[in-house]
């Protein structure tokens, strides 16, 4: 091989690292977002459940008291930021169910929801 034809193979590869570099970035911004969106949804079922929580203690609360433990169940998951999808009370004890809206990234639509009981211990 000539020297000029070194030259010339040389130069045929130039820029040939540009797509590869725009493809590797592209790929790079789908899995950031990806895990936005992953990351979004477990932020919301940690917050659905949070709500959940505190929603079925303060239920119990209120029905150890004499009050409407729904009601005061309510308030408190309204104040977290969620919605109270179910809520039963049976005897002493409260089950608590809600939802939060899920993020809606990249065509995500679900809703998450998480459950909730409060009551005295069991013996």
């Amino acid at each position: 091989m000539t020297r000029r034809q070194a030259r010339d193979r040389h130069r045929d590869q130039r820029g040939s690292a540009t797509p590869f570099a725009i493809a590797c970035l592209g790929l790079l911004v789908l899995l950031a977002a990806a895990l936005g969106v992953v990351s979004a949804m477990v932020h919301a079922q940690r917050r659905a459940q949070s709500a959940a929580d505190l929603g079925a203690l303060a239920a119990a609360q209120a029905l150890a008291r004499g009050a409407d433990g729904c009601a005061a169940g309510a308030r408190v998951v309204a104040a977290n930021g969620a919605a109270v999808t179910s809520c039963r009370v049976d005897e002493r004890d409260v089950r608590l169910a809600v939802e939060v809206r899920g993020p809606r990234w990249l065509g995500q639509t679900g809703d998450l929801g998480a459950e909730a009981r409060a009551g005295p211990a069991e013996r």
